[in-house]
């Protein structure tokens, strides 16, 4: 559902853009408004970044190759990385230096005055579809959860992404009418580039919060409390397991986790039947989290004497100390 609802509102955001973009720079070339022209330039980059996206999700589709034995799904978390390098770079550093050029050099608008001020007020229009399509997709995957939660943990990055892209864009754009109103009206065009440059800060602020985010998904992230404590009552959920004795998640893609888990398991009359109750224990986790898709689990026998410890090992883990003792004192010799 929040790829499908991803992509949905990546398409909105795209036609608006590019709509958006063309009658922006239109504007700029009959007005000479600077906020015209960082409006513009933020349209393009959101156009190419919506693009980036709808790129990132086809390519994270592949199937898993001996090299990527996990597939591509983390694909998806690179390019909207890239995207807020992108927001930061060509939308937030340009209007910082198209506000600083015009501060050096500050003229009124004096051609076609009064129509940046339409195709800004046409621009909202436009952007308001698109931000609400983002808003009414991110409903359907967002619960009780508040706004600035499902940004930070969200795992699916493209919403989010387009969220505050979409969000940006209108506060820019009544940034970028400030300006421009406020230079018609007075005749001085540091109003202008006072708009265009608090248009610059927004992105590069913008851009930052992405990339703080973005960084975090590409480390790699385990699984929400809630799907945690899904996953430990599945494993404990019946005769098959003991207890646990440690256990990892970690995001391979927005929509699949892989769970490690070392489980301690009662003594079982041949292997067969711990085979058999191993598979138990992963269909009860599938059921309880379906996006866990890539599970391991190594049955052991619990130490109480070695938990207690730090180590978290099994009985047999003072076999293995021996073992590899041995062969260490065989390899010295």
């Amino acid at each position: 559902m929040s790829a499908n609802g991803g992509t949905k509102a990546i398409v909105a955001a795209l036609l608006a853009n590019v709509g958006i973009a063309v009658t922006k720079f239109i504007a700029f070339l009959l007005s000479g408004s600077s906020s015209m022209l960082a409006e513009a330039v933020h349209s393009v980059a959101d156009s190419g970044n919506q693009g980036l996206l709808l790129l990132g999700g086809k390519r994270a589709k592949r199937a898993a190759t001996p090299e990527h034995p996990f597939g591509y799904g983390r694909e998806r978390y690179i390019y909207a990385f890239i995207v807020s390098i992108v927001l930061f770079s060509i939308g937030g550093l340009f209007a910082l230096y198209e506000a600083w050029h015009k501060f050096h050099d500050p003229h009124g608008i004096t051609e076609w005055q009064w129509l940046p001020v339409a195709v800004l007020l046409a621009a909202i229009m436009m952007e308001s579809f698109s931000f609400r399509t983002a808003i009414k997709e991110s409903n359907h995957i967002r619960g009780n959860q508040s706004w600035v939660r499902f940004i930070r943990r969200a795992k699916a990055p493209e919403l989010p992404v387009v969220l505050l892209e979409d969000f940006g864009a209108l506060v820019g754009l009544v940034f970028a009418l400030f300006g421009v109103a406020m230079t018609l009206i007075t005749g001085d065009g540091e109003w202008d580039a006072a708009g265009t440059a608090m248009i610059g800060i927004l992105l590069v602020v913008i851009a930052v919060v992405l990339a703080v985010e973005t960084k975090s998904l590409l480390l790699g992230e385990g699984a929400e409390a809630s799907d945690l404590a899904a996953i430990e009552r599945a494993v404990t959920d019946g005769p098959e397991v003991e207890r646990i004795i440690h256990m990892k998640t970690l995001y391979l893609g927005p929509e699949e986790l892989m769970v490690a888990a070392k489980i301690a398991v009662p003594e079982w009359e041949s292997a067969h039947d711990l085979a058999r109750g191993i598979n138990v224990v992963e269909a009860r986790i599938r059921a309880a989290v379906p996006i866990a898709r890539v599970i391991y689990l190594e049955p052991d026998v619990y130490s109480a004497a070695a938990a207690e410890a730090g180590t978290g090992a099994a009985a047999d883990t003072a076999v293995g100390q021996d073992a590899s003792g041995e062969t260490a004192q065989r390899s010295g010799g």
